[in-house]
């Protein structure tokens, strides 16, 4: 009973510290989640799947934006209710939590119009499997942007070198997975950024 209890208070542990780390002024600062979503063409009708969206970085600007549904999905449900009482604050009404893994995203086919990937493909084992999902959920045309961790020599903040995917392997899995590459982007050496078409 004592190590199952330990072992919830590491997980309420670990927990407060991503969400420290998503909501974090600096980060913020440093990615205006407004000038990351300017650089895609959102239309006011576009419907917005936000992958691994955390504590809603990414949804609730998106959500500001459109007056299509933005769908917040996480593994997590805590972080669900993060972006829910967010969304509450903010009087956002058209955002669709979704709890849901990323290789096996619970929406049907053509269905969105951009999807957003911020610093979650590193966590998926095989990337082929999610990028094959995001490209069956996206309409015919539609835009995804992927946000990465560059793997490189500099000792930085974010997740363990072994598990980053290097720019170059991120695009080789992008145009093997049937997307067309519209403009890259390294906005520090640490990270990188495609948008591409589905």
């Amino acid at each position: 009973m004592k190590k199952h209890q330990h072992n919830l208070k590491e997980i309420e542990q670990q927990l407060s510290t991503t969400i420290e780390y998503l909501d974090n002024p600096e980060r913020i600062k440093a990615f205006p989640p407004k000038e990351l979503l300017q650089m895609l063409p959102i239309k006011k009708t576009d419907n917005i799947l936000d992958l691994g969206a955390g504590t809603g970085y990414l949804a609730i600007t998106a959500a500001q934006m459109v007056d299509g549904l933005v769908y917040a999905l996480d593994m997590n449900p805590k972080m669900l209710t993060i972006i829910e009482s967010k969304a509450q604050e903010e009087n956002i009404t058209n955002i669709q939590l979704v709890k849901g893994s990323i290789d096996d995203i619970p929406l049907s086919n053509n269905s969105i119009d951009i999807v957003l990937a911020s610093l979650v493909l590193h966590e998926v084992n095989p990337l082929s499997k999610t990028l094959q999902q995001i490209k069956r959920v996206l309409k015919e045309g539609g835009y995804f942007l992927c946000l990465e961790f560059e793997k490189t020599e500099i000792a930085s903040d974010g997740p363990p070198m072994h598990i980053r995917i290097p720019s170059s392997i991120m695009e080789e899995e992008l145009i093997n997975a049937g997307f067309s590459v519209v403009q890259k982007l390294f906005p520090s050496d640490l990270l990188y950024i495609f948008i591409v078409k589905g």
